[in-house]
C-alpha cells in the first residue's frame, strides 16, 4: 500500500511532524511511505528576509510533490501551516494543479487526512483543516481525521495541538516552539490510522 505524505513547511515545524508521520506509517506492515514537499513559490531573497532560508535548504533533499505522486498513492496525508485560518499559498497552488486528476477521477475512494501548525493556540488550526477538506471531497477522497481514541488530545495540563479533524502543533509567535512529544504522538497516531484504513480499502 503506497502512502504519500505531502506537505509544505517554512520553518521546519510541519517538516518535523511529517517525518514523525512517516516513521509511524512505516510501522504498519506492508506500507510503502514516501515523503514529498510541495514546490516553493517564494524566491530565495524573500525566504531570507523571512528567516526561512536555512530551514528551506535543510529540506532540499525531500522529493518534490507532483500530481502523479497523488495518483500513484493509495492513501495521502497532507501537512500545511496555517495562513489566516486557511492552508498556505504553496499548498493551494499545488492542489490547484491537480485538475487533471479530478477530470479522471484519479483520487476517488482514496483516504486522505490533514495536519497543521499555527503560531498561536487559537490561530486557526481547526479552520485550516476544515477548509482543506472540501478539496479532498471534490476529488472524491475519504476524509480521515484524528479520532478521540487518541487520548493525547483530551488533556488540558499542557499547551498542545490536536483535534478530531487532525493533528496539529503550536509554533509560538517567534517560531521557537517545536512540536512537543504529544503533538508528535498525535500525528503518528493519525498516520497509522490512515495507513490502516488504506490497507482495508485496498484489500
Amino acid at each position: 500500500m503506497k502512502f504519500a505524505i505531502v506537505y509544505y513547511s517554512m520553518y521546519g515545524h510541519i517538516h518535523t511532524m511529517a517525518q514523525a508521520a512517516a516513521e509511524a506509517a512505516r510501522e504498519v506492515p506492508g506500507t510503502d511511505v514516501g515523503l514529498y514537499r510541495v514546490p516553493e513559490t517564494l524566491p530565495e531573497e524573500v525566504l531570507g528576509k523571512m528567516g526561512a532560508l536555512d530551514a528551506s535548504k535543510a529540506m532540499s533533499s525531500v522529493a518534490l510533490a507532483t500530481p502523479e505522486v497523488l495518483a500513484e498513492a493509495d492513501a495521502i496525508l497532507f501537512g500545511t501551516p496555517t495562513r489566516f485560518g486557511n492552508m498556505c499559498g504553496q499548498m493551494r497552488q499545488f492542489l490547484d494543479s491537480t485538475g487533471g486528476l479530478w477530470m479522471k477521477g484519479a483520487l476517488v475512494g482514496k483516504p486522505g487526512g490533514v495536519f497543521t501548525s499555527s503560531a498561536t493556540q487559537h490561530g486557526g488550526q481547526e479552520s485550516t483543516i476544515l477548509t482543506f477538506i472540501p478539496t479532498l471531497m471534490h476529488q472524491g477522497m475519504i476524509v480521515v481525521g484524528l479520532p478521540y481514541s487518541f487520548q493525547g488530545q483530551m488533556g488540558v495540563e499542557e499547551v498542545m495541538g490536536g483535534s478530531p479533524y487532525g493533528a496539529s502543533t503550536i509554533a509560538g509567535g517567534d517560531g521557537s516552539r517545536m512540536p512537543s512529544q504529544r503533538d508528535l504522538d498525535g500525528v503518528r497516531f493519525q498516520a497509522r490510522h490512515l495507513a490502516g484504513i488504506g490497507h482495508k480499502l485496498k484489500a
